[in-house]
């Protein structure tokens, strides 16, 4: 790749790296400058994992408030409320009503 200088401008498009020098462009494909440890190694596995990680939040959740340790209020003022907690480990994949704990 050359060197930046004035007049350069740098910009991205899908899958390149573009340089533009004084009104020419040229395409520098990323696959030629990324390396494999670069990028996080999140296997199918560990996605599952998360989701088994949110139901043990649900669970851990769902037994707080069966004790009376834990409240429709989860957090100081103008912090998150119990719905919104729960919408979340939904989102992540976990199911308040009936979380499962194995990890597919």
């Amino acid at each position: 790749m050359p060197d930046v200088r004035m007049g350069t401008q740098v910009t991205t498009t899908p899958g390149y790296l573009v340089v533009t020098i004084d009104g020419k462009s040229t395409q520098y494909p990323i696959s030629a400058i990324l390396r494999a440890s670069d990028i996080p190694a999140l296997t199918y596995a560990q996605v599952g994992a998360i989701k088994s990680l949110a139901n043990l939040f649900v669970v851990a959740i769902r037994a707080l408030i069966e004790k009376d340790l834990l409240s429709d209020d989860v957090l100081e003022d103008g912090g998150y409320d119990l719905a919104a907690i729960v919408q979340t480990l939904e989102d992540m994949g976990g199911d308040f009503g009936e979380p499962d704990l194995t990890v597919s």
